[in-house]
């Protein structure tokens, strides 16, 4: 019933940004979590960023102070703006919703960061 559509991704140099979208359609309402997760080539998925409905939010030691995740509840979206980005930031971004137990993605998008 959830339908997740990420935008933003592309090729930036060290040092530049970008600022990922994700907009959810579907049935969705109360309490949900949406985040932002990335696999590199050769490692597992992790969490890069996630908040809740009530705006609470959590980052990867590896993204804080660089990353910034935002949400507007009434829009079903959620935001990354990477800023600062290094070459190790290089990974499909996949977009993802979590409400009652179960969890949705986005399809994915690729960032590249290199000169």
């Amino acid at each position: 019933q959830v339908h997740l559509v990420e935008s933003g991704g592309g090729l930036v140099q060290p040092g530049g940004s970008l600022r990922l979208s994700c907009a959810a359609s579907g049935i969705i309402f109360g309490f949900n979590t949406m985040g932002w997760y990335r696999q590199a080539p050769g490692k597992q998925r992790e969490l890069v960023a996630s908040i809740t409905t009530y705006f609470s939010t959590n980052y990867a030691d590896s993204v804080k102070g660089r990353f910034t995740i935002s949400r507007d509840n009434a829009k079903n979206t959620v935001n990354l703006q990477m800023n600062s980005l290094k070459p190790e930031d290089t990974a499909v971004y996949y977009c993802n919703l979590r409400k009652d137990g179960f969890g949705y993605w986005g399809q994915g998008t690729q960032v590249t960061v290199s000169s």
